[in-house]
C-alpha cells in the first residue's frame, strides 16, 4: 500500500501578537505575524486496505481518539466519500503548550499529506475550511507562507517573515491557552495596525505580544525565561505561551546563547523559512 514518511510539521512562532476587540460570541479578535521554523514534528503515513484512522505510536498526554491527527484525517474522510483509511506515526518534539503550533500543525500535515496520498483531489482552500474546523492556527500551516493574520487567525495574508536564526526556550510549563483568554487582565484593545506597518519596521522588535504579561503572572517560569533571554537580545513569548524566542543576528550568536544556556534551559534554535516543505504537494482552486 502507498506509503508518505517523514513529512514535517513545523513549529510556527508569532513574531507579534495583539488582542484588537472580542466579538459577540466570545472569540477574540487578533492581528499576528506567523514565521515558519525549520525546527518541528515529523509525521509518518501508510495507507491501510480498511478504512480505519489509526495512530500506531503513543503520544504522552494526548489520548488517540482526542488527537488532532486522527480528527484530521477523519474529517477529510467525512468530506471526501470512498477514502481508505491510513495509519499515522507522529514523532513528537514540540511541547504542549508552548505556543508553537504543534498540535494544530501536525492535523494541517496530516490533511495535506493524506489529500496527496489518498488522492482526494482537495484545493488548498478546501483544506484550509477543513482546517478551520479544528482550530484557528491551522489554515495557516495549510497557506503554506509566513502571513499576516486578522480575525481569529483565519484571515491570511502572505507576508515576508524574517530570514534569520532564532533561538527557542522551553521554560518547562504547558500554558492552557483558555487561561490566558479568559483572564480580565489580557488587553483587548489594542489599535489595529497595517502590514505595511509591520513590513515597513524593524520587524524583530514590531509590536508587542498582549499575552506575555497575563502568561508571566500566571506562570512565573515564563517570565524567568523572558528576562533570562532578554539579556541576549529582543525576546518575546510566541502564542498564548509557554515557550519564548529570540532573533539571532547569525548562527554564531544563536550558539553562543545556547552555551549560555546550558544546564539553565531546554532550548534550541532554528531557522526562519520562508515555504511550509509540503507546500508543493497543494493545488489552489
Amino acid at each position: 500500500m502507498p506509503s508518505l514518511h517523514d513529512c514535517p510539521a513545523p513549529a510556527k512562532l508569532n513574531l507579534f501578537l495583539h488582542i484588537t476587540g472580542r466579538r459577540e460570541d466570545g472569540y477574540h479578535l487578533l492581528q499576528t505575524v506567523f514565521q515558519l521554523l525549520d525546527y518541528g514534528d515529523l509525521l509518518h503515513f501508510d495507507v491501510r486496505d480498511d478504512s480505519a484512522i489509526r495512530r500506531v505510536n503513543d503520544v504522552p498526554g494526548v489520548p488517540e481518539e482526542t488527537d488532532l491527527v486522527v480528527r484530521a484525517a477523519r474529517l477529510l474522510q467525512a468530506a471526501v466519500p470512498g477514502l481508505p483509511g491510513a495509519d499515522i506515526r507522529v514523532d513528537k518534539r514540540l511541547p504542549m503548550g508552548g505556543g508553537l503550533g504543534g498540535g494544530s500543525s501536525d492535523a494541517a500535515t496530516t490533511l495535506m499529506a493524506l489529500n496527496h496520498l489518498w488522492q482526494a483531489g482537495l484545493g488548498r482552500e478546501e483544506l484550509m475550511a477543513l482546517g478551520l474546523k479544528l482550530g484557528a492556527d491551522v489554515p495557516f500551516f495549510i497557506f503554506g507562507s509566513n502571513a499576516f493574520a486578522e480575525g481569529v487567525g483565519e484571515q491570511l495574508t502572505a507576508v515576508d517573515g524574517l530570514d534569520c536564526w532564532f533561538v527557542v526556550l522551553e521554560p518547562g510549563v504547558s500554558v492552557p491557552t483558555p487561561a490566558i483568554f479568559c483572564s480580565p487582565e489580557l488587553t483587548r484593545n489594542t489599535k489595529p495596525v497595517r502590514i505595511a506597518d509591520f513590513s515597513g519596521a524593524l520587524q524583530n522588535a514590531f509590536g508587542k505580544n498582549d499575552m506575555q504579561a497575563v502568561a508571566a503572572r500566571l506562570f512565573p517560569e515564563v517570565g524567568k525565561a523572558i528576562s533570562w533571554l532578554g539579556g541576549f537580545g529582543e525576546a518575546r513569548m510566541t502564542g498564548s505561551g509557554a515557550c519564548v524566542f529570540m532573533p539571532c543576528q547569525s548562527e554564531q550568536q544563536a550558539d553562543a546563547v545556547l552555551a549560555a544556556a546550558s544546564g539553565k534551559w531546554k532550548a534550541w534554535k532554528a531557522r526562519g523559512i520562508a515555504k511550509h516543505p509540503l507546500a508543493g504537494l497543494q493545488k489552489s482552486l
